[in-house]
């Protein structure tokens, strides 16, 4: 399960809806606790789309941005619990170029489908698995804490 609080789950859906028709992206932070298989969401880094060829349906988040929210993780004494992406015009369900795309194992890959720009539906995945091999997205429930 994915636990988020509604302001950060709606400053994902707001990030979505202002750079639609582009895929929007960033990174979760939080807590992870695998005795009950839960992710705790407490901030949302907003990340910058680099793809050029085709950023209306792929997303790719920079190295060096990538490296500053595992900084911000470490000081601030977290995890990287996930990541989101919009999927503009689009369901709020994985692609193959998601899956394919898809290494962090044991995180949450939160999609948001943003129709005329505006957010729809929110749907979390989680990518379970223990090798590139054997990896899989499993449908995740959202707890949105008010």
């Amino acid at each position: 399960m994915l636990k988020i609080p509604d302001s950060i789950f709606q400053e994902i859906r707001r990030h979505g809806e202002e750079t639609y028709p582009l895929e929007c992206c960033g990174v979760l932070l939080g807590e992870v606790d695998l005795d009950v298989n839960e992710r705790r969401v407490s901030l949302a880094i907003r990340c910058g789309n680099m793809r050029t060829d085709s950023a209306h349906n792929r997303y790719l988040i920079d190295d060096k941005e990538l490296l500053a929210a595992q900084k911000t993780a470490r000081e601030r004494g977290e995890d990287i619990v996930g990541f989101y992406h919009s999927h503009p015009d689009h369901p709020a369900q994985w692609s193959q170029t998601d899956f394919a795309e898809a290494h962090w194992i044991g995180c949450s890959y939160v999609i948001t489908a943003v129709a005329k720009g505006k957010a729809e539906i929110t749907n979390s995945f989680l990518l379970d698995g223990s090798t590139e091999e054997d990896k899989k997205f499993v449908d995740e429930k959202i707890e949105v804490l008010r």
